[in-house]
Protein backbone atom coordinates (compact mmCIF):
# COMPACT_ATOMS: atom_id res chain seq x y z
CA UNK A 1 0.00 0.00 0.00
CA UNK A 2 1.02 3.59 -0.99
CA UNK A 3 2.27 5.87 1.45
CA UNK A 4 -1.00 8.51 0.27
CA UNK A 5 -3.42 5.35 -0.07
CA UNK A 6 -2.66 4.76 3.80
CA UNK A 7 -2.96 8.72 4.57
CA UNK A 8 -6.35 8.21 2.46
CA UNK A 9 -7.08 5.32 4.79
CA UNK A 10 -6.66 6.96 8.33
CA UNK A 11 -8.68 9.82 7.15
CA UNK A 12 -11.54 7.26 6.19
CA UNK A 13 -11.12 5.86 9.44
CA UNK A 14 -11.31 9.22 11.70
CA UNK A 15 -14.55 10.33 9.01
CA UNK A 16 -15.78 6.93 10.60
CA UNK A 17 -15.42 7.68 14.08
CA UNK A 18 -16.35 11.07 14.26
CA UNK A 19 -19.88 9.55 12.71
CA UNK A 20 -20.19 6.84 14.69
CA UNK A 21 -19.65 9.08 17.95
CA UNK A 22 -21.37 12.31 17.01
CA UNK A 23 -24.07 13.51 19.07
CA UNK A 24 -27.20 14.73 16.98
CA UNK A 25 -28.90 17.85 16.83
CA UNK A 26 -30.08 19.27 20.02
CA UNK A 27 -33.68 19.71 20.24
CA UNK A 28 -35.28 22.34 18.92
CA UNK A 29 -36.69 24.45 20.91
CA UNK A 30 -39.98 26.54 19.99
CA UNK A 31 -38.93 30.53 20.44
CA UNK A 32 -41.59 32.88 21.70
CA UNK A 33 -41.48 36.09 20.11
CA UNK A 34 -41.02 38.77 22.87
CA UNK A 35 -42.01 42.34 23.57
CA UNK A 36 -39.39 44.90 25.75
CA UNK A 37 -39.34 47.70 27.32
CA UNK A 38 -38.35 49.60 30.28
CA UNK A 39 -39.25 48.76 33.86
CA UNK A 40 -40.13 51.18 36.25
CA UNK A 41 -41.89 52.11 39.58
CA UNK A 42 -44.15 54.66 40.47
CA UNK A 43 -47.21 54.37 43.02
CA UNK A 44 -45.04 51.14 44.33
CA UNK A 45 -46.26 49.36 41.37
CA UNK A 46 -44.17 48.36 38.33
CA UNK A 47 -45.11 49.58 35.18
CA UNK A 48 -43.28 49.15 31.78
CA UNK A 49 -42.74 51.36 28.99
CA UNK A 50 -42.21 50.46 25.38
CA UNK A 51 -39.24 50.59 24.09
CA UNK A 52 -39.09 52.43 21.79
CA UNK A 53 -41.09 55.45 23.47
CA UNK A 54 -38.18 55.95 26.11
CA UNK A 55 -34.86 57.26 24.51
CA UNK A 56 -32.66 57.61 27.86
CA UNK A 57 -32.69 56.85 31.55
CA UNK A 58 -30.86 59.26 34.18
CA UNK A 59 -30.55 59.39 37.87
CA UNK A 60 -32.65 62.60 38.71
CA UNK A 61 -30.29 65.63 37.04
CA UNK A 62 -30.00 69.14 39.32
CA UNK A 63 -32.93 71.36 38.05
CA UNK A 64 -34.07 74.97 37.71
CA UNK A 65 -37.43 75.69 39.02
CA UNK A 66 -39.40 77.30 37.62
CA UNK A 67 -41.98 80.08 38.30
CA UNK A 68 -45.93 80.43 38.12
CA UNK A 69 -46.92 76.14 36.94
CA UNK A 70 -48.27 73.88 38.36
CA UNK A 71 -46.20 71.73 41.04
CA UNK A 72 -45.94 69.00 38.51
CA UNK A 73 -43.50 70.53 37.20
CA UNK A 74 -40.21 70.75 39.48
CA UNK A 75 -38.10 72.79 37.35
CA UNK A 76 -35.58 72.28 34.02
CA UNK A 77 -32.92 70.90 33.84
CA UNK A 78 -29.67 70.96 31.45
CA UNK A 79 -28.78 67.69 30.13
CA UNK A 80 -25.74 67.88 27.60
CA UNK A 81 -26.39 71.30 26.72
CA UNK A 82 -30.09 70.75 25.79
CA UNK A 83 -32.87 72.34 28.03
CA UNK A 84 -34.95 69.30 29.42
CA UNK A 85 -38.12 70.10 31.43
CA UNK A 86 -38.86 67.53 34.01
CA UNK A 87 -42.77 66.45 35.32
CA UNK A 88 -43.32 64.61 38.64
CA UNK A 89 -45.30 61.91 36.61
CA UNK A 90 -46.72 61.15 40.30
CA UNK A 91 -47.81 64.37 40.95
CA UNK A 92 -49.38 65.08 37.18
CA UNK A 93 -51.81 61.96 37.82
CA UNK A 94 -52.56 62.88 41.49
CA UNK A 95 -50.16 61.50 43.85
CA UNK A 96 -47.27 61.27 44.93
CA UNK A 97 -43.65 59.99 44.51
CA UNK A 98 -42.83 57.42 46.74
CA UNK A 99 -39.17 56.71 47.04
CA UNK A 100 -36.13 59.02 48.59
CA UNK A 101 -34.83 61.72 46.20
CA UNK A 102 -31.84 59.82 45.59
CA UNK A 103 -33.57 56.84 44.23
CA UNK A 104 -35.73 58.69 41.94
CA UNK A 105 -35.10 58.39 38.21
CA UNK A 106 -36.08 60.42 34.90
CA UNK A 107 -37.10 58.47 31.82
CA UNK A 108 -36.21 60.79 28.78
CA UNK A 109 -39.20 60.81 25.92
CA UNK A 110 -38.42 62.22 22.87
CA UNK A 111 -40.79 62.78 20.05
CA UNK A 112 -40.53 65.24 17.17
CA UNK A 113 -40.50 68.06 18.46
CA UNK A 114 -41.26 67.14 22.48
CA UNK A 115 -37.77 66.48 24.83
CA UNK A 116 -39.21 65.70 28.48
CA UNK A 117 -38.41 64.17 31.21
CA UNK A 118 -40.73 61.93 33.19
CA UNK A 119 -39.72 61.76 36.96
CA UNK A 120 -40.74 58.12 38.48
CA UNK A 121 -39.72 56.42 41.79
CA UNK A 122 -37.24 54.08 40.15
CA UNK A 123 -36.20 52.47 36.95
CA UNK A 124 -36.01 48.68 36.47
CA UNK A 125 -34.13 48.24 33.38
CA UNK A 126 -35.08 46.43 30.10
CA UNK A 127 -38.09 43.54 30.61
CA UNK A 128 -38.50 41.02 28.58
CA UNK A 129 -41.73 39.42 27.80
CA UNK A 130 -43.43 36.71 25.84
CA UNK A 131 -46.04 38.04 23.63
CA UNK A 132 -48.98 35.36 24.82
CA UNK A 133 -48.49 36.92 28.71
CA UNK A 134 -50.46 39.86 27.25
CA UNK A 135 -53.66 41.12 28.33
CA UNK A 136 -55.90 43.73 27.79
CA UNK A 137 -56.85 44.07 31.32
CA UNK A 138 -55.17 46.26 34.12
CA UNK A 139 -55.81 44.92 37.77
CA UNK A 140 -55.64 47.49 40.66
CA UNK A 141 -55.39 50.84 39.40
CA UNK A 142 -55.95 53.49 41.81
CA UNK A 143 -55.59 56.62 40.01
CA UNK A 144 -58.03 57.13 37.43
CA UNK A 145 -56.18 59.73 35.90
CA UNK A 146 -53.58 57.34 34.65
CA UNK A 147 -55.77 55.09 32.51
CA UNK A 148 -55.97 57.21 29.07
CA UNK A 149 -51.79 56.15 28.90
CA UNK A 150 -51.85 52.55 29.76
CA UNK A 151 -52.43 49.62 27.35
CA UNK A 152 -53.12 46.25 29.03
CA UNK A 153 -50.33 44.25 30.93
CA UNK A 154 -47.99 41.91 31.12
CA UNK A 155 -48.19 38.62 33.35
CA UNK A 156 -44.94 36.61 34.60
CA UNK A 157 -45.08 33.29 35.17
CA UNK A 158 -44.84 33.76 39.37
CA UNK A 159 -47.84 36.05 38.95
CA UNK A 160 -46.26 39.19 38.70
CA UNK A 161 -48.18 41.56 36.39
CA UNK A 162 -46.18 44.80 34.81
CA UNK A 163 -48.75 47.50 33.45
CA UNK A 164 -48.01 49.06 30.02
CA UNK A 165 -47.57 52.98 30.35
CA UNK A 166 -47.17 54.64 27.38
CA UNK A 167 -44.84 58.11 27.50
CA UNK A 168 -46.26 58.99 23.95
CA UNK A 169 -49.93 59.02 25.28
CA UNK A 170 -48.85 61.08 27.93
CA UNK A 171 -47.08 63.57 25.77
CA UNK A 172 -50.43 63.96 23.69
CA UNK A 173 -52.47 64.54 25.94
CA UNK A 174 -53.47 68.20 26.12
CA UNK A 175 -53.39 68.78 29.86
CA UNK A 176 -49.36 67.88 30.00
CA UNK A 177 -49.12 71.32 27.74
CA UNK A 178 -51.26 72.98 29.97
CA UNK A 179 -47.96 73.88 32.28
CA UNK A 180 -48.41 77.64 33.68
CA UNK A 181 -50.78 78.57 36.49
CA UNK A 182 -53.35 80.27 35.07
CA UNK A 183 -54.04 83.89 36.08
Amino acid sequence: MSESSRAFKTLQDVAATARNTAKGLPAQIDIKPHWSGIGFVLFGRRFVAPMGEVVEMLDLPHYTPLPGVHSWIPGLANVRGRLLPLTDLAAYLGGRLEAARRNRRVLVVEKGDIYSGLIVDGVLGMQHFPVDSYAPEMAGIEYDAMVPFLQGSFREENGRDWIVFSPWSLIQDERFYQAALAG
